[in-house]
């Protein structure tokens, strides 16, 4: 074989297994557990011909470290909550969002937009957003009783109490108890939160995030803390579990698609964005889950039971109240010194 032809063959032979055993375009997406319908990820690969490589994580601590070690690279999508989406673009841990890529984003309702976490949703789409709240059985305690967060403190619930491992949002109800914000950096409001949730730990069974809606089922605990969708789900299996938006104002919280600074396919993990922002495909995610979905046209589509539910679409004025978390910078430090002496019983 001459030279020239050779050479044509041998280019030939490299085109061919390059095509051949080139790897498919992918996302890697880094999520909650048990938060999105697995079929959902094998359409999108159908249709787009984009392998999602998924992983998920139990805690916003958990993921934000590992992006924080990566330096934001690794991952092309990630499901920050409320803070950790202010604490990350602070940080400068997220990548803008480019919206012409975005045709979904006018799906979105407006009043799930612009929130102080990230005001223009610069860097975040909101994905499903709730409300924390009080549970409590009513057959075994008078729901009179239990209108607001300070009822919490009653001498009848001795330790009876399920309040949720989560240092923020324990902190919320001792600060809004005391008439504080929630995001409050003030050491003395969080030295005065501190004592007042120290009152709070004999009624207190034990922190639980993990499914905490079957400790209300099972009659472990008679009230506490609870994220509104999982008190929906323990109202199906016992009727007797009602949901309370306290008088102080509830806790808002929303989780929220980002792509990390360093992400590798920022073309694909907009596509997928967008695919997540489809109507039918937020009507999925909203039914699966029996959390609150923020797509106005996903709503428009959400089986009537479920979408005039108050416990999950609550009207607005239920909501006045309410507020998000927000990250609190150096202030941090000291929640988490009040948190591991108040878990310690100091």
């Amino acid at each position: 074989m001459r030279k020239g032809h050779l050479g044509i063959f041998v280019l030939f032979l490299y085109v061919l297994t390059t095509f051949v055993y080139a790897e498919p375009p992918e996302v890697r997406f880094f999520n909650w557990s048990d938060y999105l319908p697995e079929e959902l990820l094998e359409r999108f690969t159908a249709e787009t011909g984009i392998r999602v490589r998924y992983s998920t994580y139990d805690s916003n601590e958990a993921m934000y470290a590992k992006i924080k070690l990566l330096q934001g690279k690794g991952y092309d999508l990630a499901m920050p909550s409320t803070y950790y989406v202010d604490k990350m673009r602070k940080e400068g841990l997220l990548h803008p969002l480019d919206k012409a890529k975005l045709p979904g984003f006018k799906n979105l309702d407006p009043r799930r937009l612009d929130q102080p976490f990230d005001p223009g949703n610069v860097y975040s789409i909101p994905y499903l957003w709730g409300t924390t709240g009080i549970a409590v059985n009513v057959h075994r305690i008078d729901p009179a009783k239990v209108q607001a967060w300070a009822d919490l403190w009653r001498p009848e619930f001795r330790r009876g109490l399920l309040l949720p491992n989560d240092m923020r949002e324990v902190f919320f109800v001792g600060l809004r108890t005391l008439g504080y914000s929630g995001n409050s950096t003030d050491p003395r409001h969080l030295r005065e939160a501190y004592e007042k949730l120290r009152q709070l730990m004999p009624n207190v069974r034990l922190f639980n995030s993990d499914s905490p809606q079957m400790l209300y089922v099972t009659g472990e605990v008679d009230a506490g803390m609870i994220w509104n969708g999982n008190a929906y789900r323990a109202h199906q299996e016992d009727p007797n579990l009602r949901y309370v938006y306290p008088e102080e104002g509830c806790l808002l919280w929303m989780d929220n698609l980002v792509i990390p600074k360093g992400a590798e396919h920022l073309a694909n993990a907009h596509k997928l964005i967008d695919f997540l922002l489809r109507p039918e495909i937020g009507k999925l995610i909203a039914e699966k889950l029996a959390y609150a979905s923020p797509n106005a046209e996903a709503v428009k589509l959400i089986d009537p039971k479920l979408r005039n539910d108050p416990v999950i679409y609550p009207p607005d004025e239920w909501l006045r109240n309410g507020e998000y978390t927000i990250d609190v910078g150096a202030a941090i430090t000291l929640y988490a010194e009040y948190w591991e002496r108040l878990k310690a019983g100091e």
